[in-house]
Parts: structure tokens; sequence; C-alpha cells
């Protein structure tokens, strides 16, 4: 194994490079198991959430977005604290604020209880998650293992969200909705144990100060402009608590561009957006989570309050679009061989397309076979297939003391996006339905969802299409690289995003 210039992973012996390797691999996808899980594991359980803790119907939508605007906000201080403060600390410090708050949402007695416990997840899972795949590239030297490392933790990132559904379907069944929290408890400890024992500290840079102005700015700038687009649903779009949060959000935003373009040590380095590659993934990563984060809430909600499905009913139904992403983001890195990165994004996004187009024909008698489970395994093997492509353009060819600021970007992007997806879609089936109870009109209201999501997934294949660096390798560069190199970093390897074929 070549050795990366930062060095995370001590050398090991000669015997058990290959062992140490994947099973520091084994552990960074455990992490980022854990915290996509804990996105769509809840969903199932919001109904008996409800009827335990009295929640109102907007409550309930805050059980899903406190973790997601928490994770959303936070991860580029995540990924920027793992490059400056150590990978290992941060990682631990990730898993253990996220198993502490699942411990306590599992024994809250108020709905405020179990809100703050949601955010705290998702601070949690804000330091964790970058950490993961910042471990991840560290371990594994760019090119074809790379490749598929990325593919791995894509995939197994996918199946969290995806087996969030049966998960928490079994275990409300079973035991209460308590358990969809609890459960990361026992699992996280183990993979404290774990991380403690196998990882090897290791940091891109020195103890510099931490932008903590950047910090803020962009933190309070993505968790208003979250929190304005949720008020849409419960104030609409024309109230001064909708019109605040979704103008005050972009400014601070502006404020952090503007701030980090004059402080020696900015959050988000200006030369990192300004590599091609970086940018547009990063904005084709947030419109594909906006589009196919609210899946696995809308099919959840359509099999129980629709077909009329238990919770562990429901959880099953969708194993075989659970398969689906696993399948499609396992896939993605052989097919990149053949294809190239950028086709197989845009091919990707079309299909997951095709098969929202085919969900919004669903109805109030709809069958299983054509209304949940073709259109969903369509849907999310599509997503699997665009991400990995997606998230290796993204982190390919990064200077090693950016690799966490990058690695937290790509989350950022796809979590902020699954949030305000998830919220517009949201007000748009809600708009639909304007406050009926009767099935019909509350399935024309997702059927209108899921046809927003497919056009977002057009436009968004378009923009891939048009902007996407052409190369068939889809390596990205950051601006005064040097063929084969990353700018202040001699005799790093070549940044290969993925293997190139004979023919090429």
């Amino acid at each position: 194994m070549t050795p990366m210039a930062d060095d995370s992973l001590p050398a090991p012996p000669p015997a058990r490079p290959r062992t140490r390797t994947w099973a520091v691999v084994a552990a960074a996808c455990a992490g980022q198991f854990l915290v996509v899980l804990d996105v769509s594991v809840v969903n199932v359980a919001l109904p008996s959430m409800r009827t335990d803790l009295g929640l109102s119907a907007s409550g309930l939508q805050w059980v899903v977005n406190a973790y997601a605007i928490a994770f959303a906000g936070f991860m580029l201080l995540g990924g920027r604290a793992a490059d400056i403060y150590g990978r290992k600390l941060m990682f631990l410090t990730g898993i253990g604020l996220f198993t502490a708050a699942s411990l306590a949402g599992g024994f809250a007695q108020e709905g405020w209880q179990l809100l703050a416990a949601r955010a705290g997840q998702g601070l949690g899972a804000a330091v964790l998650s970058p950490a993961t795949l910042t471990i991840l590239t560290a371990a594994v030297p760019e090119g074809p293992a790379r490749t598929r490392a990325i593919g791995t933790w894509m995939a197994v990132g996918a199946g969290g969200g995806a087996a969030g559904g049966l998960i928490g379907g079994v275990l409300t069944d079973v035991l209460s909705w308590r358990w969809v929290l609890l459960i990361n408890v026992p699992v996280g400890v183990l993979v404290i144990a774990g991380a403690a024992a196998w990882l090897a500290e290791g940091r891109a840079g020195d103890r510099r100060r931490v932008d903590l102005l950047g910090a803020v700015l962009v933190t309070a700038g993505l968790a208003t402009t979250a929190y304005g687009i949720v008020q849409t649903e419960a104030a609409g779009w024309g109230a001064a608590g909708t019109l605040v949060p979704l103008l005050g959000g972009p400014a601070l935003l502006g404020v952090f561009v503007l701030v980090e373009t004059r402080v020696t040590a900015p959050l988000m380095p200006p030369r990192v957006l300004a590599a091609r590659a970086v940018l547009a993934a990063n904005v084709a990563m947030l419109l594909l989570g906006s589009a196919t984060f609210g899946m696995w809430y809308f099919m959840t909600v359509y099999a129980q309050n629709v077909l009329g499905y238990s919770p562990l009913e429901a959880g099953f139904a969708l194993v075989p679009t659970s398969a689906a992403v696993f399948a499609g983001a396992k896939a993605a890195p052989a097919i990149m061989v053949r294809t190239g990165a950028k086709p197989l994004a845009v091919a990707g996004a079309l299909v997951a397309a095709a098969g929202f187009g085919w969900q919004s024909t669903m109805d109030v008698d709809g069958s299983y076979l054509t209304s949940v489970c073709l259109p969903g395994i369509l849907m999310m093997a599509g997503s699997g297939l665009a991400s990995t492509p997606l998230a290796t353009l993204a982190t390919s060819g990064a200077a090693a003391g950016d690799a966490g600021l990058v690695s937290g970007l790509v989350n950022t992007s796809r979590t902020m996006g699954g949030a305000m997806g998830l919220a517009v879609l949201s007000t748009v089936a809600a708009a639909r339905t304007a406050g009926s109870s009767e099935a019909m009109e509350i399935t024309a209201g997702y059927a209108l969802a899921f046809r927003t999501s497919a056009l977002v997934l057009v436009a968004g294949a378009l923009m891939m299409l048009l902007w996407l660096p052409g190369r068939t390798d889809g390596t990205p560069r950051l601006p005064g690289a040097r063929a084969g190199g990353v700018p202040g970093r001699p005799g790093h390897e070549s940044a290969s995003a993925v293997p190139r074929s004979p023919k090429t």
C-alpha cells in the first residue's frame, strides 16, 4: 500500500497491511451506517411517537428535520475539525455524542426532549460523518482500491438510509418506538471499542485556529435556511416567520463567503470551490439528495396511511428498495471503469427520475408490485448509481489538508439537500391535499411530491451533463495542481477517481 502524504495510519507490519486497512474501512463504514440510518429509522415510528408523546403534525416533521438540520449545519465545522484536531479524536467524539443523544431520546418523556435529543444526534453525526470518509481516503491510496472503498462507503451509507424503514418497523412492532433510538447505544459502544483499537490518530495540518466566525456564519446560514423552508408548511410562504429565515439564511451565507476571502485560515478556502469538479459534484449531490431523501418518508406514510400496512409490514415492503440502493452503489465502481464518472452520474439520475415518475402514478388501491416495489427499485438503484461517482469526483485530488473539509462538504450537500427537499416536498404535498383527510386527496398530494422529485432529477441530470468535467477518469484537480500531484504536495500520487480501462 502506498503511504499517503499525511500518513494518518502508522506503517503496518508487512504481513498485515490489508487486514489493517480493511478494518479501518469497516470502522468508517459502521460509523456512516449509523448516522444515515437515523435519518430514516424514525419514519415508521412517527405515528407511535405522536400517540405516546402528544406531538403535533408539525412536531412529527421536526423529529426528522431536527436531526437533518443539525447534521447539515455543523458538517463543515466537523470536517475541518477532523483535519486540524485529528480524525480519530473527532470520530470518537462524534460517535460518543451520537450514542449519548440516542440514549436520551430513547428515554424522552416529552416531545421537546425527543426533539432536543434528535438535534444532539445530528450534532454528533456532523462530527462523525466527515471523519469516516476522511479516515477511509487516508487509509486507501488513490486509484481502483479507493474507488472500491468509496463505493462500499456509499453503499453502506445508502443501505443505512434504506434499512431504516425495515429496522424501525421491526423494533416498533416487536418492542416500542423507543428502541429505534436505543438500538444505537450498544452498536455505538461496539464502534467506539473497535475505533479505539484499530484507528491510529492522524491529522492533515498544524493545530491552527478554527475559523470560529466562519463556522458560526455557515452553520447559522444553513440552519436558518432549512428552518425557513420547514416553516412554509406550517405558516405558508408569505408569513413573516417564513420570509425572515428564508431571506436571512442566504444573507448569512453571503457574509460567510465574504469573510472566507479575508481571513488567514478560512473554514472554506475559496480554492476548494474554485475546482469545477468539486463545485459541480456538490451541487449535483445537493439536487440528488433533495429529490431522493423524501422518498423514504412518503413511501412509509403512504404504505401505512393509505394502503393500511402495519409498521412491520411497511418496513418489509421496502426491503427490495433497500437492496436496490445498496446494489447500485456497489455496482458503480465497476461500471465507472467503462463509462467514467460523469456518464454514470447522469444515467443514474435519469434512472431515478423514471422511478419517481412511475411512483407518481400511485393510487389508493395500488398493488404492492406496481405502487411500491418496482418503482422503488428504480428510484433507489438510480440514486445508488449516481451517488458514488459524484462522491468520487468531489473528493479525488483534494489536498490532504482539505480532505476532511471536502468530505464534510459532500455530506453537507447531500444532507442539506435532503432536509430542504423534504420540507419543500412536504409543502407541495400539503398544498395539494389542502387539509383533507380523504385517502384519495392524501395520495394525490404524495403523487405530486414524487412528480416534483422526478423533475428535479431531470434538471440535475441536465446540469451534470453540461457542468461536470468530461474526462473519462473524472479526476478533479484543485487550481494550480500539477498533473500527477496536488498543489504543495510534492510526490503525491496522481488523483485518479476512476481506474482506467486498458483502452484508455
